[in-house]
């Protein structure tokens, strides 16, 4: 089992682990959406005539839909689809009509997701760390610890253009240079086991297994994964051969490295 795993699994199991956590990953319930006297008339006019389509049509068009179905997207990206597909809009329909005008308005005004906060929260936490961020040709020359500036599109083409690493499939969340080595980081707080997060866990793994001349690829996750059980994830991690630790000890993770 690599060391930091070990260390992560020991942090996650000692005392004020997740109080400790809430310093990276603050969650903020955000405001209900707001839905406006004139859209509640609209709903509840197609409501109360029992009109499927034209009831979801209305709904498609407020920021969240309702009912969490991945046939949405779809509709919603291509609405001429409402026309040629009957049966998913009788199925949508019916559980619409189901729940209930007032149920209906409640569920479309929930505040944003705290989960699709995370990404942006690791990142505001990464700039607190007091090492600089520094644009592509300050980065290549400073001899200081220093992150690349950018989106994580922009992070990828450095990682393909100057570092030569090519099996990257999505960005990643960050490019730390110390000396002459450069970090290649993903970071997932996992919720949940199986499903969108088993995949968002495997994404860190293989960043974590990139190991060439100079580059170190490490996942820096949190949450369930570390907690003892005979969980994929929790099983996969100790096996791993790349580096795999918690956000908690990443500033104890740079600074070992600076010493080598």
């Amino acid at each position: 089992m690599n060391k930091w795993v070990k260390k992560s699994i020991d942090l996650a199991d000692s005392k004020g682990y997740l109080d400790n956590l809430f310093e990276v990953y603050p969650i903020e319930l955000g405001a209900a959406r707001y839905l406006s006297p004139k859209i509640k008339v609209k709903i509840r006019e197609v409501f109360n005539k029992k009109n499927r389509k034209y009831l979801i049509k209305e709904l498609l068009g407020l920021p969240r839909f309702p009912i969490d179905d991945p046939y949405t997207a779809s509709l919603r990206k291509y609405p001429l689809l409402l026309d040629k597909n009957p049966l998913t809009v009788d199925r949508l329909g019916k559980r619409l009509f189901s729940m209930g005008l007032k149920k209906i308005y409640r569920l479309a005004s929930q505040p944003k997701s705290p989960s699709r906060q995370l990404g942006d929260s690791f990142r505001k936490w990464l700039r607190k760390l007091k090492y600089p961020f520094l644009e592509k040709e300050k980065f290549l020359r400073s001899n200081r610890i220093a992150f690349l500036e950018g989106s994580d599109k922009k992070l990828k083409k450095f990682a393909y253009e100057e570092l030569g690493v090519r099996n990257l499939k999505k960005g990643i969340d960050f490019i730390l240079k110390i000396k002459n080595k450069f970090i290649l980081g993903e970071a997932k707080f996992l919720t949940t086991s199986g499903g969108t997060q088993n995949n968002q866990f495997r994404d860190a793994i293989k960043v974590a297994e990139i190991k060439k001349e100079k580059i170190i690829g490490i996942a820096v996750l949190d949450g369930i994964v570390w907690f003892k059980s005979k969980t994929y994830m929790h099983r996969t991690v100790k096996r791993s051969n790349g580096i795999a630790l918690s956000a908690l000890l990443l500033e104890k993770f740079i600074r070992e490295l600076r010493k080598i």
